[in-house]
């Protein structure tokens, strides 16, 4: 997709600082004029409305720690006197909370996007690769974030995910229980260990920084895929990203905006745990330890097999799996748009990790285990068993034979596109947006 640059500096100190430092050069090249498919439909303006999560969450973050004492006597009542004494304290809390959960919204769907229109395959595999890894660093920023105020279901979660390393025993006796004194920092969740979540977790978000400027990075090399994974052709069938994706982007964030307004101003607490409230007590357990929503499909996987160590390894490989993607479906067409049997084992996927999200708020016993263990199966056998046999046996469907051709369809006349039929004379078929 690299080209010969079009930017051209308009004035004199323009042109000196280009010469030195080309960064508006850059700038115009990947975010201005670079080409981009003309058939991106709504489901890619998700990687816009995450750079926003992200901004959002950085700012929101610094204002916090600035006013956040992470100290087990007072953590709980900092919160409180960032909610009530610090001016929009409040709107910070809420919007850095809510924030958490609106941002794993954007990349569950943006995760779904790529598997549905294998935007995995070659050569986006890096790019593939570095968005599994920004996720892994999401989700120990985001459980890192929730033991910071130090209330009930804070402090439990922590105790409980941290001594998940203590299986480790049953490989190399003492290992586990060395990893977990040392993230605690002692012999029990205390000062220590918030301390040392709260330097990580301030930390991280600057990782995730760096980690998203290489995905963008690897993007442009190849450049965007889309709905017919189909390769750019010729420059007819790109448009340049802006105004035209800008502006669809733009439209996108604002509906994605009002819905995180929402949830800010009128629901700040409904995708919390009320227990979260209390401030941390070691002497008194909840009645039902769970984490936020947005692990608990991963939680029902930890809980639905029989041994610790092999929930463990379990739960880790359900994200790790995400890596060997790219190689494990064998199918040579990219979209699902155009493989009837695998369209089905995608949708089936997509409300397995529904179900388990349900079933890893539910107590783990009678009929919520075993559904649990069947779906935690299908979660699997969709990445290990479906994807390499499907792509070997299924026939895809016939597919456009350009961009172009999908974006318009085909005439009606003799000519193959609609493109070729206006081109004649003959009315083209109208635009499918």
């Amino acid at each position: 997709m690299a080209g010969k640059s079009t930017y051209k500096p308009s004035t004199g100190i323009e042109r000196w600082f280009d010469e030195r430092l080309p960064v508006i050069r850059i700038m115009h090249d990947q975010f201005v004029e670079f080409p981009t498919p003309r058939n991106l439909n709504y489901w890619w303006t998700f990687g816009g409305i995450l750079m926003f999560c992200l901004f959002v969450q950085l700012v929101t973050g610094i204002v916090l720690a600035m006013h956040y004492a992470p100290n087990e006597a007072l953590a709980f009542d900092s919160i409180e006197h960032i909610m009530r004494n610090v001016n929009w304290g409040w709107l910070m809390r809420y919007t850095h909370a809510v924030g958490a959960s609106m941002f794993f919204l954007a990349v569950y769907i943006h995760i779904l996007r790529g598997l549905y229109y294998g935007s995995y395959k070659a050569p986006r595999e890096i790019l593939w690769i570095l968005g599994v890894i920004i996720f892994m660093l999401m989700i120990a920023t985001a459980f890192m974030g929730y033991s910071l105020p130090w209330g009930q279901m804070s402090f439990w979660a922590v105790t409980v995910i941290t001594n998940l390393f203590g299986s480790f025993d049953a490989l190399i006796p003492g290992l586990g229980t060395a990893i977990v004194e040392w993230v605690w920092g002692g012999f029990a969740v205390g000062n220590p260990t918030l301390n040392r979540l709260f330097s990580l977790h301030y930390l991280f978000p600057f990782m995730i920084v760096g980690v998203v400027l290489l995905h963008i990075w690897a993007l442009h090399i190849p450049g965007n895929n889309n709905p017919t994974g189909i390769e750019i052709k010729a420059k007819k069938e790109a448009l340049s990203f802006h105004p035209y994706y800008t502006v669809k982007d733009a439209f996108a964030l604002s509906v994605f905006a009002i819905l995180f307004a929402g949830f800010v101003f009128y629901a700040p607490n409904v995708l919390g745990h009320a227990d979260n409230y209390v401030p941390a007590d070691p002497l008194v357990t909840p009645a039902h330890i769970v984490p936020e929503w947005y692990f608990l499909p991963f939680y029902a996987i930890l809980r639905a097999i029989p041994s610790k160590l092999f929930g463990v390894i379990a739960m880790f490989g359900s994200i790790m799996v995400l890596v060997l993607v790219p190689w494990l479906d064998t199918s040579r067409v990219r979209s699902a748009s155009y493989r009837p049997i695998y369209k089905w084992f995608f949708w089936s996927f997509v409300v397995t990790g529904i179900a388990l999200g349900y079933l890893g708020a539910m107590p783990p016993e009678g009929w919520y285990l075993i559904f649990g263990r069947a779906f935690t199966l299908y979660y699997f056998a969709f990445f290990l068993i479906v994807m390499p046999l499907v792509g070997l046996i299924e026939t895809p469907t016939k597919m456009p034979g350009s961009i172009t051709e999908d974006v318009l369809g085909r005439s009606k006349g003799a000519t193959p596109t609609a493109e070729g039929a206006a081109a004649s004379g003959a009315p083209a078929a109208p635009e499918k947006r």
